[in-house]
């Protein structure tokens, strides 16, 4: 009766410790979980950043006009009125025979 019941305990203690080492919720599963929840730390504040910029530039464009004129020229290639406009071409390089 002793021999089954200890048999019975080393058992129950193997699995246990298949469970602590390699199961679902094993510490590897923790620590590939914390590794993870880093990373998204990480992610989170490079977000947070970034919408702190554009939160930034929306509100300079709500109140400076020269917020608006700088976009104008910057993206849509708008000039004021009395500019003249320069474009320079690089000439294109040829490949030699």
């Amino acid at each position: 009766m002793i021999r089954i019941l200890i048999i019975l305990l080393v058992v129950m203690l193997a699995v246990l410790q298949y469970r602590l080492w390699v199961g679902e919720g094993s510490l590897a599963e923790l620590h590939l979980l914390k590794e993870e929840i880093e990373l998204q730390k990480g992610e989170l504040q490079q977000m947070r950043r970034r919408n702190q910029s554009l939160q930034a530039e929306v509100d300079d464009l709500k109140k400076g006009l020269e917020a608006i004129e700088e976009r104008a020229r910057n993206d849509l290639g708008m000039i004021r009125e009395g500019e003249i406009f320069y474009q320079m071409i690089e000439p294109e390089k040829r490949a030699k025979p």
